[in-house]
């Protein structure tokens, strides 16, 4: 009986679960994978693309459409958005809580120089060669032999596949949505968080924040989002504007701006913090964004996650120079000081 149960229950979950972290780790992949991560889908045929350089939309011309954090995504008929898909994994256990079916969605405006999912930067392939403005200010060039056929989901399709594994999630599980930076896509992730809760999913977002704006459209637009969303994962990347600005290319204040307005509106979040030597490893900015968190009263949990050079090997695969090579992971010491140091927020 004990046989005949690991046979027919633990070996294919785990059997799932390898294969999902497997899938996840394939670069520039042009194998379908419905188990765990499905990088191409059809070819594009998009008229609309978020300009690289600058990080952000732009209007073609009039038959194109501008995307930005208002419209980011494409809607051909009513009801019918669309989304740009990076990777899908369906057995995620660390972004979020419980077992999580990750949606990685393409796109970012940041340029962070330890950035190991440099290939969700250009939203839109349909036009390469891609030039990107990286944060030290240089302009490089993706050419058009690395790029990734587009991805383009519906949202009804999303959530069918996420179904299929709904029974491993349990009481906490759910859908996480990444990228890249998902506040991007606006319309799509309302649309795909709404159906969600629709379906009474669990439902958590991965932002660095960058796109929030507090007022207007854009504003209303992710106050929506924010209404349908459970946990969000906040990556603080910087504490100080001008450190954060060489990191990313791109400062905080909007940022920080974003933390209160989730801590406004008691929306419960997990805060993620690189942990890179000689940037943010520095007791005086982990004191700062230490004395920063303290200033929620939403934050649940914070997490140190220590640098890595995985991702590296994307980053020359693409033509892309990288700033933080030679730069090695922090010491378990090290590590163990910035979550105490960081700690003290939770500790209040």
């Amino acid at each position: 009986m004990i046989l005949e149960i690991f046979c027919k229950v633990v070996r294919p979950l785990a059997n799932r679960v390898c294969e999902g972290t497997l899938a996840r780790r394939r670069h520039l992949a042009s194998t379908k994978c419905e188990l765990s991560v499905r990088y191409v889908g059809a070819k594009s045929e998009s008229v609309s693309r978020v300009d690289p350089v600058q990080g952000g939309g732009r209007t073609e011309d009039q038959n194109r459409s501008r995307v930005d954090p208002v419209q980011g995504g494409r809607r051909e008929k009513e009801n019918h958005m669309k989304g740009y898909i990076h990777s899908i994994e369906s057995f995620g256990s660390a972004d979020g809580p419980g077992i999580r079916f990750i949606i990685f969605l393409k796109g970012c405006a940041l340029r962070c120089k330890y950035c190991h999912n440099v290939d969700t930067w250009v939203m839109k392939n349909n036009e390469f060669p891609a030039k990107v403005r990286l944060a030290t200010g240089e302009v490089a060039e993706i050419s058009v032999d690395h790029a990734f056929k587009d991805d383009i989901r519906e949202v009804e399709e999303i959530l069918d596949m996420a179904e299929r594994y709904r029974n491993y999630w349990g009481e906490t599980g759910g859908i996480t949505v990444s990228g890249g930076e998902p506040l991007l896509q606006a319309d799509f992730l309302l649309e795909l968080l709404t159906e969600a809760k629709k379906r009474g999913m669990n439902t958590c977002i991965d932002t660095a924040g960058q796109p929030f704006i507090s007022e207007g459209a854009a504003f209303e637009k992710i106050q929506d989002i924010i209404e349908k969303t459970d946990l969000v994962l906040l990556d603080i990347k910087h504490i100080d504007p001008e450190e954060h600005k060489r990191l990313t290319g791109h400062s905080n204040e909007n940022i920080l701006e974003f933390a209160k307005y989730l801590d406004s509106i008691h929306k419960p979040v997990w805060i993620r913090h690189v942990l890179v030597p000689g940037i943010t490893d520095v007791d005086e900015y982990l004191e700062e964004t230490a004395d920063f968190l303290s200033t929620l009263s939403n934050v649940e949990r914070i997490d140190v996650l220590p640098y890595h050079s995985m991702g590296v090997y994307k980053w020359k695969e693409l033509g892309l120079p990288y700033a933080l090579e030679g730069v090695e992971a922090p010491s378990k010491e090290r590590v163990e000081n910035a979550k105490r140091i960081l700690s003290r927020a939770l500790n209040k």
